[in-house]
């Protein structure tokens, strides 16, 4: 196991886990920012170095002190050989199986060996596979031979206009954490608006203020740098607000030329008609999330 220190050691990273996009996508995506300043902290492990298998991005151990925060103790993993990544991933230096944890990664391929070392660890786990995408620019940039009219999915309908007396846009604050909370499909508990609170803290947060004053539709980042935990009160739903904060957000953030990208549920057909709207290309790998809980 080593511990990847220094810029030009995750320079090299981000470069190798580019070359195995989408299915190092979650694991791309979190050292991009690492390359940029960090904001989260974290820290990447390989089990051996230049020509590593496989790659794990978690916390720094003082920021895991909550054994039951599985929000802050979260792994992002990709692996050139999944099969033969059991042993370096069941090494406690690498993965805490004594916390409740989860793993991210754009890798199903992960699935048999994380329940082997559930098993191993006397734990529980639970599988969460969403569809992947990728905004389309950042599509056209990292993976050009997926932005064909073969792989997008084309939509004909038109967004809404939006009133712009109305409805104004701008950033969240972190007061506004229990509300982005209470709609989180993740969340709805006191660790989960404390990992949003630091999320809003962190990166930059979009929202759509109605005539209260208060956010009425909003999207964020999460710790990878995925576009995540969108949401519109029950009363403002159906009007198109969730595509306009989804537009600005992409557009406010394409400008800064990071990669862009997010999951939508397999149920949820609305957020994929948002996604198709906005010409969002879908992956051909899923979005995978194990939830960990030991006994």
């Amino acid at each position: 196991m080593l511990y990847l220190q220094g810029s030009q050691m995750l320079q090299l990273l981000e470069n190798s886990l580019r070359k195995h996009l989408p299915e190092s996508l979650k694991a791309y995506g979190t050292v991009f920012h690492m390359n940029k300043g960090n904001p989260f902290k974290v820290k990447a492990l390989v089990d051996k170095w230049p020509d590593f298998n496989t790659v794990v991005i978690r916390p720094q151990e003082e920021d895991m002190a909550d054994d039951l925060d599985h929000y802050t103790n979260t792994y992002l993993i990709y692996s050139k050989d999944p099969v033969n990544s059991q042993k370096f991933l069941s090494s406690s230096e690498v993965i805490n199986w004594k916390q409740h944890l989860q793993i991210q990664s754009s890798q199903s391929s992960l699935d048999k060996v994380i329940e082997h070392l559930a098993d191993i660890n006397l734990g529980n786990v639970k599988h969460t596979q969403c569809f992947l995408y990728m905004v389309f620019d950042t599509a056209k940039k990292l993976l050009p031979s997926l932005v064909d009219t073969k792989n997008l999915v084309q939509s004909s309908d038109k967004p809404k206009p939006i009133n712009k007396e109305v409805f104004k846009f701008t950033s969240l604050d972190v007061t506004h954490a229990a509300l982005v909370n209470s709609f989180w499909h993740f969340g709805g508990n006191e660790r989960s608006q404390k990992f949003i609170e630091r999320c809003i803290h962190t990166f930059p947060s979009f929202c759509i203020v109605g005539p209260e004053g208060i956010p009425v539709s909003w999207c964020l980042m999460d710790h990878t740098g995925e576009l995540r935990m969108g949401g519109t009160l029950p009363q403002y739903r159906r009007q198109g607000l969730i595509y306009h904060i989804s537009h600005h957000q992409i557009h406010t953030l394409g400008n800064l030329d990071i990669p862009l990208y997010g999951h939508v549920d397999k149920t949820n057909f609305t957020m994929q008609r948002v996604a198709a709207m906005l010409a969002n290309v879908r992956m051909p790998c899923n979005w995978n999330q194990w939830n960990y809980v030991p006994l």
